[in-house]
Protein backbone atom coordinates (compact mmCIF):
# COMPACT_ATOMS: atom_id res chain seq x y z
CA UNK A 1 0.00 0.00 0.00
CA UNK A 2 1.27 3.28 -0.82
CA UNK A 3 1.67 6.06 1.59
CA UNK A 4 -1.04 8.27 -0.60
CA UNK A 5 -4.25 8.36 1.28
CA UNK A 6 -6.73 5.73 0.52
CA UNK A 7 -9.74 7.32 -1.80
CA UNK A 8 -12.99 5.89 -0.89
CA UNK A 9 -15.82 6.81 -3.36
CA UNK A 10 -19.37 6.25 -2.03
CA UNK A 11 -21.19 6.49 -5.86
CA UNK A 12 -24.80 7.66 -6.21
CA UNK A 13 -24.25 5.38 -9.64
CA UNK A 14 -21.52 3.17 -11.35
CA UNK A 15 -20.23 5.53 -13.73
CA UNK A 16 -18.44 7.39 -11.42
CA UNK A 17 -15.55 5.62 -12.63
CA UNK A 18 -15.72 6.52 -15.50
CA UNK A 19 -12.19 8.21 -16.00
CA UNK A 20 -10.20 5.75 -13.81
CA UNK A 21 -9.03 2.14 -14.07
CA UNK A 22 -8.23 -0.82 -12.39
CA UNK A 23 -9.88 -0.87 -9.62
CA UNK A 24 -12.61 -2.61 -7.95
CA UNK A 25 -16.23 -1.48 -7.73
CA UNK A 26 -18.15 -2.67 -4.23
CA UNK A 27 -21.82 -3.70 -5.22
CA UNK A 28 -22.15 -4.57 -1.32
CA UNK A 29 -20.62 -2.36 1.64
CA UNK A 30 -21.18 -5.22 4.43
CA UNK A 31 -17.80 -4.43 6.49
CA UNK A 32 -15.64 -8.10 4.70
CA UNK A 33 -16.99 -6.34 1.25
CA UNK A 34 -15.51 -2.74 2.38
CA UNK A 35 -12.11 -4.89 3.80
CA UNK A 36 -11.55 -6.05 0.89
CA UNK A 37 -11.44 -2.61 -1.24
CA UNK A 38 -9.33 -1.18 1.97
CA UNK A 39 -6.98 -4.43 0.98
CA UNK A 40 -6.76 -3.99 -2.89
CA UNK A 41 -3.21 -2.19 -4.29
CA UNK A 42 -5.32 -0.01 -6.45
CA UNK A 43 -5.12 3.96 -4.53
CA UNK A 44 -8.74 4.15 -5.41
CA UNK A 45 -12.20 2.36 -4.76
CA UNK A 46 -15.91 2.76 -5.13
CA UNK A 47 -19.19 1.62 -3.37
CA UNK A 48 -21.65 1.64 -5.73
CA UNK A 49 -24.60 2.77 -3.14
CA UNK A 50 -26.78 3.91 -6.21
CA UNK A 51 -28.81 6.44 -4.05
CA UNK A 52 -29.28 8.75 -6.93
CA UNK A 53 -32.85 6.11 -8.05
CA UNK A 54 -33.70 6.24 -3.75
CA UNK A 55 -36.20 8.69 -2.09
CA UNK A 56 -33.89 11.42 0.17
CA UNK A 57 -34.67 9.54 2.99
CA UNK A 58 -33.47 6.01 1.80
CA UNK A 59 -30.40 7.82 0.54
CA UNK A 60 -29.61 9.23 4.01
CA UNK A 61 -30.02 5.92 5.20
CA UNK A 62 -27.66 3.82 3.20
CA UNK A 63 -24.82 6.34 3.21
CA UNK A 64 -25.39 6.25 7.10
CA UNK A 65 -25.00 2.48 7.00
CA UNK A 66 -21.82 2.15 4.31
CA UNK A 67 -20.13 5.19 6.79
CA UNK A 68 -21.28 3.26 9.87
CA UNK A 69 -19.59 -0.10 8.35
CA UNK A 70 -16.34 2.04 6.58
CA UNK A 71 -15.36 3.15 10.41
CA UNK A 72 -15.48 -0.74 11.35
CA UNK A 73 -13.70 -2.05 8.34
CA UNK A 74 -11.05 0.94 8.24
CA UNK A 75 -10.49 0.05 12.37
CA UNK A 76 -9.70 -3.53 11.20
CA UNK A 77 -7.26 -2.44 8.20
CA UNK A 78 -5.78 -0.22 10.63
CA UNK A 79 -6.05 2.72 7.81
CA UNK A 80 -6.16 6.27 9.47
CA UNK A 81 -4.87 7.86 5.89
CA UNK A 82 -8.08 8.10 3.77
CA UNK A 83 -10.02 10.94 0.93
CA UNK A 84 -13.78 10.35 1.02
CA UNK A 85 -15.54 11.26 -2.52
CA UNK A 86 -19.51 11.53 -2.91
CA UNK A 87 -19.55 11.34 -6.48
CA UNK A 88 -22.66 12.35 -8.48
CA UNK A 89 -23.79 13.65 -11.71
CA UNK A 90 -21.93 16.33 -13.25
CA UNK A 91 -25.23 18.32 -14.38
CA UNK A 92 -25.76 18.87 -10.58
CA UNK A 93 -28.38 16.09 -9.96
CA UNK A 94 -28.50 14.27 -6.68
CA UNK A 95 -28.95 14.09 -3.04
CA UNK A 96 -26.44 17.00 -2.06
CA UNK A 97 -26.46 17.76 0.97
CA UNK A 98 -28.49 14.88 2.53
CA UNK A 99 -25.25 12.43 1.59
CA UNK A 100 -22.79 14.82 2.68
CA UNK A 101 -24.29 15.51 5.60
CA UNK A 102 -24.74 11.70 6.67
CA UNK A 103 -21.11 11.40 5.82
CA UNK A 104 -19.90 14.59 7.58
CA UNK A 105 -22.20 13.11 10.55
CA UNK A 106 -20.59 9.64 10.74
CA UNK A 107 -16.19 10.18 9.55
CA UNK A 108 -16.34 13.66 10.58
CA UNK A 109 -15.46 16.72 11.80
CA UNK A 110 -14.39 17.65 8.53
CA UNK A 111 -12.70 20.68 7.81
CA UNK A 112 -14.04 21.41 4.34
CA UNK A 113 -16.79 20.23 1.35
CA UNK A 114 -15.78 21.04 -1.88
CA UNK A 115 -18.57 21.14 -4.85
CA UNK A 116 -16.05 19.83 -7.66
CA UNK A 117 -18.83 18.97 -10.32
CA UNK A 118 -16.16 19.58 -13.46
CA UNK A 119 -16.30 16.47 -15.41
CA UNK A 120 -14.01 17.34 -18.75
CA UNK A 121 -14.57 14.17 -21.32
CA UNK A 122 -18.51 14.83 -20.88
CA UNK A 123 -18.09 18.47 -21.99
CA UNK A 124 -18.47 20.03 -18.12
CA UNK A 125 -16.59 22.38 -17.01
CA UNK A 126 -16.42 25.30 -14.43
CA UNK A 127 -15.28 28.96 -14.90
CA UNK A 128 -15.96 31.82 -12.51
CA UNK A 129 -18.26 29.39 -9.89
CA UNK A 130 -20.44 28.90 -12.79
CA UNK A 131 -20.86 25.38 -13.90
CA UNK A 132 -21.50 24.80 -17.90
CA UNK A 133 -22.05 21.96 -20.03
CA UNK A 134 -20.80 22.36 -23.41
CA UNK A 135 -23.22 21.40 -26.18
CA UNK A 136 -21.72 22.32 -30.29
CA UNK A 137 -18.66 23.64 -29.11
CA UNK A 138 -20.63 26.78 -26.80
CA UNK A 139 -20.65 26.54 -23.39
CA UNK A 140 -24.30 26.86 -21.40
CA UNK A 141 -25.13 26.93 -18.32
CA UNK A 142 -26.20 23.78 -16.97
CA UNK A 143 -29.66 25.47 -15.29
CA UNK A 144 -30.66 26.05 -19.22
CA UNK A 145 -30.11 22.50 -19.92
CA UNK A 146 -32.72 19.27 -19.39
CA UNK A 147 -31.06 18.43 -16.82
CA UNK A 148 -32.24 21.35 -14.34
CA UNK A 149 -35.71 20.33 -15.11
CA UNK A 150 -35.40 16.13 -13.68
CA UNK A 151 -38.63 15.31 -12.19
CA UNK A 152 -36.76 14.54 -9.19
CA UNK A 153 -33.66 16.68 -9.09
CA UNK A 154 -34.66 19.98 -10.34
CA UNK A 155 -32.53 23.17 -9.81
CA UNK A 156 -32.03 26.94 -10.77
CA UNK A 157 -29.44 27.84 -10.36
CA UNK A 158 -25.66 27.20 -12.28
CA UNK A 159 -24.07 30.01 -10.04
CA UNK A 160 -22.43 26.98 -7.46
CA UNK A 161 -22.73 29.47 -4.39
CA UNK A 162 -26.63 29.79 -5.36
CA UNK A 163 -26.88 26.21 -6.11
CA UNK A 164 -25.78 25.88 -2.61
CA UNK A 165 -27.85 27.94 -1.23
CA UNK A 166 -30.81 26.76 -2.79
CA UNK A 167 -30.11 22.73 -2.35
CA UNK A 168 -29.13 23.57 1.72
CA UNK A 169 -32.58 25.73 1.88
CA UNK A 170 -30.62 28.82 2.94
CA UNK A 171 -28.43 26.78 5.71
CA UNK A 172 -25.15 27.65 3.59
CA UNK A 173 -25.78 31.07 2.20
CA UNK A 174 -24.42 31.89 -1.30
CA UNK A 175 -22.41 34.56 0.35
CA UNK A 176 -20.89 31.94 3.16
CA UNK A 177 -19.35 29.66 -0.16
CA UNK A 178 -15.19 29.66 -0.30
CA UNK A 179 -14.93 30.19 -4.51
CA UNK A 180 -11.75 28.79 -5.13
CA UNK A 181 -11.14 30.65 -9.25
CA UNK A 182 -9.22 29.00 -11.81
CA UNK A 183 -6.51 31.98 -11.02
CA UNK A 184 -6.64 31.14 -7.53
CA UNK A 185 -6.13 27.18 -8.21
CA UNK A 186 -3.40 28.13 -11.24
CA UNK A 187 -1.74 30.34 -8.43
CA UNK A 188 -1.92 27.47 -5.77
CA UNK A 189 -4.27 27.44 -3.03
CA UNK A 190 -2.05 25.20 0.06
CA UNK A 191 -1.83 27.79 2.25
CA UNK A 192 -5.71 28.97 1.73
CA UNK A 193 -6.65 25.57 2.08
CA UNK A 194 -4.87 25.15 5.76
CA UNK A 195 -7.28 27.67 6.95
CA UNK A 196 -10.50 26.32 6.31
CA UNK A 197 -12.09 24.72 9.57
CA UNK A 198 -15.93 23.92 10.34
CA UNK A 199 -17.24 21.80 7.34
CA UNK A 200 -16.49 25.36 5.47
CA UNK A 201 -18.12 24.97 1.82
CA UNK A 202 -15.98 25.63 -1.22
CA UNK A 203 -16.75 25.80 -4.69
CA UNK A 204 -14.25 24.66 -7.47
CA UNK A 205 -13.36 25.87 -10.90
CA UNK A 206 -11.92 23.45 -13.64
CA UNK A 207 -11.29 23.95 -17.11
CA UNK A 208 -9.13 21.30 -17.88
CA UNK A 209 -7.48 18.30 -15.95
CA UNK A 210 -4.17 20.21 -15.30
CA UNK A 211 -6.58 22.47 -12.98
CA UNK A 212 -8.00 19.51 -11.17
CA UNK A 213 -4.69 18.08 -11.11
CA UNK A 214 -2.99 21.25 -9.56
CA UNK A 215 -5.64 21.40 -7.27
CA UNK A 216 -5.39 17.82 -6.25
CA UNK A 217 -1.30 18.16 -5.32
CA UNK A 218 -2.77 21.23 -3.10
CA UNK A 219 -5.29 19.31 -1.15
CA UNK A 220 -3.14 16.08 -0.93
CA UNK A 221 -0.01 18.44 1.04
CA UNK A 222 -2.96 20.08 3.54
CA UNK A 223 -4.17 16.34 4.22
CA UNK A 224 -0.89 15.35 5.10
CA UNK A 225 -0.85 18.60 7.15
CA UNK A 226 -3.92 16.89 9.06
CA UNK A 227 -6.94 19.04 7.03
CA UNK A 228 -9.64 16.36 6.58
CA UNK A 229 -11.91 16.98 3.47
CA UNK A 230 -14.77 16.10 2.13
CA UNK A 231 -15.91 16.06 -1.75
CA UNK A 232 -18.99 16.00 -4.08
CA UNK A 233 -17.86 15.61 -7.42
CA UNK A 234 -18.20 14.18 -10.63
CA UNK A 235 -15.40 11.75 -11.83
CA UNK A 236 -12.88 14.35 -12.94
CA UNK A 237 -10.97 14.92 -9.38
CA UNK A 238 -10.97 11.72 -8.88
CA UNK A 239 -8.65 11.41 -12.04
CA UNK A 240 -6.06 13.78 -9.79
CA UNK A 241 -6.48 12.07 -6.64
CA UNK A 242 -5.72 8.68 -7.66
CA UNK A 243 -3.10 10.04 -10.40
CA UNK A 244 -3.09 6.55 -11.99
CA UNK A 245 -0.93 5.81 -15.34
CA UNK A 246 -2.68 4.81 -18.75
CA UNK A 247 -4.97 2.00 -18.83
CA UNK A 248 -3.60 -1.23 -19.81
CA UNK A 249 -5.85 -2.27 -22.99
CA UNK A 250 -6.32 0.83 -25.09
CA UNK A 251 -9.79 1.49 -25.51
CA UNK A 252 -9.83 0.28 -29.15
CA UNK A 253 -8.42 -3.09 -28.16
CA UNK A 254 -11.26 -3.75 -25.97
CA UNK A 255 -12.65 -6.35 -28.26
CA UNK A 256 -9.71 -8.76 -26.71
CA UNK A 257 -12.27 -9.57 -23.75
CA UNK A 258 -15.41 -10.48 -25.27
CA UNK A 259 -16.09 -13.98 -24.90
CA UNK A 260 -15.55 -15.82 -28.13
CA UNK A 261 -16.19 -13.48 -30.52
CA UNK A 262 -19.86 -13.66 -30.24
CA UNK A 263 -22.55 -11.28 -30.49
CA UNK A 264 -23.29 -9.32 -27.26
CA UNK A 265 -26.56 -7.87 -25.88
CA UNK A 266 -27.73 -4.09 -24.87
CA UNK A 267 -30.09 -2.48 -22.42
CA UNK A 268 -30.80 0.76 -22.61
CA UNK A 269 -33.08 2.72 -19.81
CA UNK A 270 -32.18 5.95 -19.84
CA UNK A 271 -34.59 7.94 -21.42
CA UNK A 272 -32.66 11.56 -21.78
CA UNK A 273 -32.48 13.04 -24.94
CA UNK A 274 -29.14 12.47 -25.82
CA UNK A 275 -29.78 8.22 -24.96
CA UNK A 276 -32.43 8.39 -27.52
CA UNK A 277 -30.46 10.04 -30.43
CA UNK A 278 -28.04 7.71 -29.45
CA UNK A 279 -29.82 4.33 -29.78
CA UNK A 280 -31.78 5.60 -33.12
CA UNK A 281 -28.01 6.08 -34.58
CA UNK A 282 -26.83 2.12 -32.60
CA UNK A 283 -30.16 0.75 -34.33
CA UNK A 284 -28.89 1.81 -37.99
CA UNK A 285 -26.16 -0.15 -37.31
CA UNK A 286 -26.32 -3.38 -39.35
CA UNK A 287 -25.60 -6.51 -36.87
CA UNK A 288 -28.23 -5.24 -34.44
CA UNK A 289 -31.75 -5.54 -33.64
CA UNK A 290 -34.20 -2.94 -31.80
CA UNK A 291 -36.50 -4.89 -29.27
CA UNK A 292 -39.16 -2.23 -27.17
CA UNK A 293 -40.03 -2.74 -23.83
CA UNK A 294 -43.68 -0.58 -23.62
CA UNK A 295 -42.95 0.50 -20.14
CA UNK A 296 -46.62 1.95 -20.06
CA UNK A 297 -48.18 -1.45 -20.17
CA UNK A 298 -46.86 -1.58 -16.58
CA UNK A 299 -48.95 1.30 -15.47
CA UNK A 300 -52.49 -1.23 -16.37
CA UNK A 301 -51.82 -4.47 -14.57
CA UNK A 302 -49.64 -6.58 -12.67
CA UNK A 303 -50.12 -9.11 -15.07
CA UNK A 304 -48.71 -7.35 -17.77
CA UNK A 305 -45.28 -7.79 -16.05
CA UNK A 306 -44.54 -11.40 -16.44
CA UNK A 307 -46.32 -11.20 -20.19
CA UNK A 308 -43.70 -8.42 -21.38
CA UNK A 309 -40.45 -10.35 -19.66
CA UNK A 310 -41.81 -13.87 -21.84
CA UNK A 311 -42.33 -11.66 -25.17
CA UNK A 312 -39.23 -9.95 -24.38
CA UNK A 313 -37.13 -12.67 -23.69
CA UNK A 314 -38.06 -14.69 -26.65
CA UNK A 315 -37.61 -11.70 -29.12
CA UNK A 316 -33.67 -11.88 -27.48
CA UNK A 317 -33.00 -15.30 -27.64
CA UNK A 318 -34.53 -15.20 -31.45
CA UNK A 319 -32.29 -12.48 -32.32
CA UNK A 320 -29.27 -14.01 -30.63
CA UNK A 321 -29.88 -17.42 -32.27
CA UNK A 322 -29.44 -14.92 -35.84
CA UNK A 323 -26.30 -14.27 -34.81
CA UNK A 324 -26.83 -10.76 -34.09
CA UNK A 325 -27.45 -8.05 -30.98
CA UNK A 326 -30.31 -7.34 -29.66
CA UNK A 327 -30.73 -3.91 -28.22
CA UNK A 328 -33.53 -3.99 -25.60
CA UNK A 329 -34.64 -0.37 -24.97
CA UNK A 330 -37.60 0.85 -22.86
CA UNK A 331 -39.97 3.06 -24.70
CA UNK A 332 -39.12 6.74 -25.06
CA UNK A 333 -41.66 8.54 -23.94
CA UNK A 334 -41.99 10.59 -20.43
CA UNK A 335 -44.67 9.26 -17.84
CA UNK A 336 -45.92 11.74 -15.79
CA UNK A 337 -46.60 11.26 -12.20
CA UNK A 338 -48.43 12.69 -9.58
CA UNK A 339 -44.96 13.30 -7.03
CA UNK A 340 -41.90 11.86 -6.83
CA UNK A 341 -42.34 9.00 -5.00
CA UNK A 342 -44.73 7.54 -7.62
CA UNK A 343 -42.52 8.83 -10.15
CA UNK A 344 -39.41 6.51 -8.17
CA UNK A 345 -41.41 3.82 -7.78
CA UNK A 346 -42.61 3.31 -10.98
CA UNK A 347 -38.66 3.39 -11.73
CA UNK A 348 -38.10 0.34 -9.21
CA UNK A 349 -40.62 -1.46 -11.08
CA UNK A 350 -39.30 -0.98 -14.58
CA UNK A 351 -35.62 -1.52 -13.48
CA UNK A 352 -36.95 -4.97 -11.72
CA UNK A 353 -38.05 -5.82 -15.08
CA UNK A 354 -35.47 -4.97 -16.80
CA UNK A 355 -33.11 -6.71 -14.62
CA UNK A 356 -35.23 -10.00 -15.27
CA UNK A 357 -34.32 -9.70 -18.96
CA UNK A 358 -30.78 -9.12 -17.84
CA UNK A 359 -30.96 -12.55 -16.23
CA UNK A 360 -32.67 -14.32 -18.95
CA UNK A 361 -30.39 -13.44 -21.64
CA UNK A 362 -28.23 -15.89 -23.23
CA UNK A 363 -25.48 -17.69 -21.34
CA UNK A 364 -23.36 -17.96 -24.28
CA UNK A 365 -23.56 -13.58 -24.90
CA UNK A 366 -20.22 -12.20 -26.07
CA UNK A 367 -20.52 -8.76 -24.04
CA UNK A 368 -23.11 -6.39 -22.60
CA UNK A 369 -23.60 -2.71 -22.91
CA UNK A 370 -25.23 -1.03 -20.19
CA UNK A 371 -27.03 2.70 -21.14
CA UNK A 372 -27.96 4.51 -18.21
CA UNK A 373 -26.56 5.17 -14.87
CA UNK A 374 -28.96 3.87 -12.50
CA UNK A 375 -29.77 0.57 -15.24
CA UNK A 376 -26.43 0.03 -15.00
CA UNK A 377 -25.86 0.17 -11.25
CA UNK A 378 -28.72 -2.35 -11.19
CA UNK A 379 -27.02 -4.66 -13.67
CA UNK A 380 -24.37 -5.09 -11.71
CA UNK A 381 -25.86 -5.47 -8.73
CA UNK A 382 -29.12 -6.99 -9.30
CA UNK A 383 -29.12 -8.39 -12.94
CA UNK A 384 -25.56 -10.38 -12.73
CA UNK A 385 -25.55 -10.49 -8.63
CA UNK A 386 -22.06 -9.13 -7.94
CA UNK A 387 -20.77 -8.25 -4.75
CA UNK A 388 -17.52 -6.38 -7.08
CA UNK A 389 -15.97 -6.40 -10.22
CA UNK A 390 -12.84 -5.07 -11.61
CA UNK A 391 -12.74 -2.10 -13.44
CA UNK A 392 -10.65 -2.38 -17.19
CA UNK A 393 -10.52 0.91 -17.98
CA UNK A 394 -12.52 3.19 -20.80
CA UNK A 395 -14.07 1.66 -24.08
CA UNK A 396 -14.98 5.72 -24.86
CA UNK A 397 -14.34 8.72 -23.07
CA UNK A 398 -16.60 8.55 -19.71
CA UNK A 399 -17.94 4.76 -20.83
CA UNK A 400 -16.34 2.21 -18.31
CA UNK A 401 -15.71 -1.39 -18.73
CA UNK A 402 -15.79 -4.39 -16.19
CA UNK A 403 -15.14 -7.67 -16.56
CA UNK A 404 -17.39 -10.21 -14.33
CA UNK A 405 -15.61 -12.60 -12.07
CA UNK A 406 -14.14 -16.16 -13.66
CA UNK A 407 -16.29 -18.18 -11.03
CA UNK A 408 -19.39 -16.05 -12.30
CA UNK A 409 -22.40 -19.26 -12.19
CA UNK A 410 -24.44 -17.47 -15.19
CA UNK A 411 -21.61 -15.06 -17.24
CA UNK A 412 -18.30 -15.60 -16.34
CA UNK A 413 -15.62 -13.42 -17.25
CA UNK A 414 -18.45 -11.34 -19.11
CA UNK A 415 -16.98 -7.68 -19.91
CA UNK A 416 -19.84 -5.14 -19.07
CA UNK A 417 -19.97 -1.35 -20.19
CA UNK A 418 -21.24 0.90 -18.15
CA UNK A 419 -22.31 4.02 -20.45
CA UNK A 420 -24.06 7.13 -18.61
CA UNK A 421 -26.74 8.27 -19.89
CA UNK A 422 -26.00 12.11 -20.63
CA UNK A 423 -22.43 11.65 -22.41
CA UNK A 424 -21.15 10.98 -25.73
CA UNK A 425 -22.41 12.08 -29.14
CA UNK A 426 -24.92 10.67 -31.30
CA UNK A 427 -23.16 7.79 -32.57
CA UNK A 428 -21.30 7.09 -29.23
CA UNK A 429 -23.15 4.05 -28.60
CA UNK A 430 -22.83 2.77 -32.12
CA UNK A 431 -18.83 3.42 -32.12
CA UNK A 432 -18.87 1.12 -28.56
CA UNK A 433 -20.52 -1.56 -30.36
CA UNK A 434 -18.70 -1.56 -32.80
CA UNK A 435 -15.43 -1.42 -31.21
CA UNK A 436 -16.72 -4.72 -29.24
CA UNK A 437 -17.90 -6.49 -32.67
CA UNK A 438 -14.23 -5.91 -34.92
CA UNK A 439 -12.75 -8.50 -35.63
CA UNK A 440 -9.29 -9.67 -33.74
Amino acid sequence: MSNKPKIIVLDDDPTGSQTVHSCLLLMRWDVDTLRIGLQDDSPIFFVLTNTRSLTPESAASVTTQVCQNLKIALNAEGVEDFLIVSRSDSTLRGHYPIETDAIAQELGPFDAHFLVPAFFEGGRITRDSVHYLIIGGVPTPVHETEFAHDSVFSYHHSYLPKYVEEKTQGRISAEAVERFLLDDIRAGSLERLLQLSGNKCGVVDGETQDDLNRFAVDILAAASQGKRFLFRSAASILTALAALPPQPIAAGNMAQYVRQGKPGAVIVGSHVKKTTQQLEALLRVEGTVGIEVNVARLLDDANQSAALLTEIKESTRAVHEAGKTPVVYTSRQELTFKDVNTRLEFGTKVSSLLMDIVRGLPADIGFLISKGGITSNDVLSTGLALTSARLLGQILAGCSMVLTPSDHPQFPDLPVVLFPGNVGDADALGTIYQRLTVPI
